[in-house]
């Protein structure tokens, strides 16, 4: 029986400590994202064992609970409706709380001061033995997923200030992915009928539809940057505005004259990060009445005039050694490249920090048209696949760990990789060194090709597996595209299948089973 999302969600906000310790929500295709105020009520163990959480990846404050594609998206609604229901219930912050100087934006919520006494509640809202029932067993009766704890948090002081920085990154593009998703399948469909010379009369119309977004990334770009760093949202969008403005054709940096654009995500996030300082620098030096006039003025004055007269131009020197890279190293290591990139993202992806990847694909999106890592780091996913299918073989008789396979193998097959990691290949250690195996092979096998002149892209960012076809192209076409992934993808089940059979597990299926 499916697990109801509110009780999961009321369960979870339990084992986070409660709304009060909640200072913002968000999820991205397969997690549930959260920052607490106080990480030592956090009860982690029991979020590894609740039923339907497939992992946690904790970093301090931030949080990671891995619920599975879909269900996050109905959990994180709950979530976010039982922290607004708490507040309201535990009525106004303390006196001695800071007041907040803006409404905050929805999905994240004020720090507050020392929380009252928790009321008495109803075991079934906030016990989890009472919301999860199937938390104490080794797998979740609706998915067949194992509720085992799986530890792969360092917590505060194993975090390193590179792994937080690239998390804070990670967390501006996140909330873009939809969006990029559903441009650049549009993309796709508009370049087939392009292609293929089919209804000339809509195609001006899906180009428009799909290349607005991508136009204006830049100014999302800095909006979530902004609200991630602390400062005002709309001045961090605003600055970031000033990159793809069309009068900065008539500006010259440097000895150049400036283009719309130049920079891309990268100079924006920078003017949204440099606007953020200036903000909070001024707010600390003017009184209130001063603030309000000022502060905005100065923000954007001066980080707007920093942009022109340097982020474009630095970010745009940047942007473009990303896209020389990437083409030099695909022609020139093709193979070595694709054995690196697809052998170790799946660690990346354990760890949470995939998602850091982001601003180089869109940077790429952005210069080429489609990004050529996006394939590469697909592979993995292959890989992963093979290896579960390799498990499912040998241990015939484990019937659970079977059932945990057959749940989470579509989503596999389709790119989300974190059911088969944490609920597969993780718990039993070697598959998953195997399985990384496998995804090297086929990122050799895509890189091969590109050495030899076929590159692989994928137009937008988001979807693996067999979801990315609808948005492969490369410099040869669609065709050309779609054949080179689909033996890159063979590569990485058959390697994956193979090494896994072959060294993933105990040599004797029995004992493999019996342990």
């Amino acid at each position: 029986m499916r697990h109801d999302p509110a009780l999961t969600a009321a369960g979870l906000l339990a084992l986070t400590g409660g709304p009060a310790n909640i200072t913002s929500v968000t999820h991205c295709m397969t997690r549930l994202r959260l920052t607490v105020a106080d990480p030592a009520a956090v009860d982690g163990a029991g979020l590894r064992a609740a039923a339907g959480v497939l992992g946690v990846v904790e970093d301090g404050a931030a949080w990671q609970i891995v619920l599975g594609p879909g269900v996050v998206g109905e959990v994180t609604a709950q979530f976010e409706a039982a922290v607004a229901r708490g507040r309201v219930e535990a009525g106004p912050a303390p006196a001695a709380a800071p007041a907040l100087a803006a409404t905050p934006a929805p999905g994240t919520y004020p720090a507050p001061g020392p929380a009252p006494a928790p009321a008495p509640a109803e075991p079934s809202a906030l016990d989890p033995a009472a919301v999860h029932p199937a938390a104490a067993s080794t797998a979740a009766p609706e998915t067949g997923l194992p509720t085992e704890p799986v530890r792969l948090g360092r917590g505060r002081r194993g975090a390193s200030p590179l792994q937080r920085a690239l998390r804070r990154v990670a967390a501006v593009f996140v909330p873009l992915i939809p969006a990029l998703i559903g441009c650049g399948i549009l993309a796709g469909l508009n370049g087939l009928l392009l292609n293929a010379h089919w209804l000339p009369w809509l195609t001006p119309a899906l180009t428009a539809v799909a290349s607005g977004f991508m136009a204006l990334i830049a100014v999302f770009v800095g909006y979530n940057a902004a609200k991630e760093f602390g400062g005002t949202p709309v001045l961090g969008g605003a600055v970031a505005a000033v990159v793809v403005y069309p009068g900065v054709a008539k500006v010259t940096a440097f000895g150049t004259q400036l283009a719309p654009g130049q920079g891309g995500v990268l100079g924006a996030l920078a003017a949204a990060l440099l606007a953020t300082r200036v903000e909070k620098w001024c707010r600390g030096r003017l009184p209130g009445a001063l603030d309000v006039l000022f502060t905005p003025t100065v923000t954007v004055l001066v980080s707007g005039l920093a942009t022109l007269y340097g982020l474009m131009y630095a970010a745009g020197a940047v942007a473009t050694a990303i896209g020389a890279g990437a083409d030099r190293l695909l022609s020139t290591a093709g193979p070595f490249a694709g054995l690196v990139l697809g052998g170790l993202f799946l660690p990346l992806v354990m760890l949470g920090l995939h998602q850091a990847l982001i601003p180089i694909h869109t940077t790429l999106i952005e210069q080429q048209g489609y990004t050529v890592l996006l394939p590469l780091l697909a592979m993995a996913g292959a890989g992963q696949v093979g290896g579960a299918l390799a498990v499912y073989v040998r241990l015939r008789h484990d019937t659970g760990l079977r059932t945990t396979i057959r749940s989470a193998l579509p989503a596999g097959l389709l790119g989300v990789g974190e059911p088969l990691i944490y609920g597969v290949s993780l718990p039993l250690g070697r598959p998953f060194v195997t399985a990384c195996a496998g995804g090297a092979a086929g990122g050799a096998f895509v890189g091969f090709f590109a050495t030899l002149g076929t590159k692989v892209g994928a137009t937008a960012i988001g979807p693996s597996g067999w979801a990315l076809f609808p948005l492969l192209t490369g410099n040869r076409g669609p065709g050309a595209a779609v054949a080179v992934y689909a033996g890159g993808l063979l590569t990485g089940y058959a390697v994956g299948f193979a090494a896994t059979y072959l060294f993933g597990l105990a040599r004797r299926p029995d004992v493999a089973e019996a342990a």
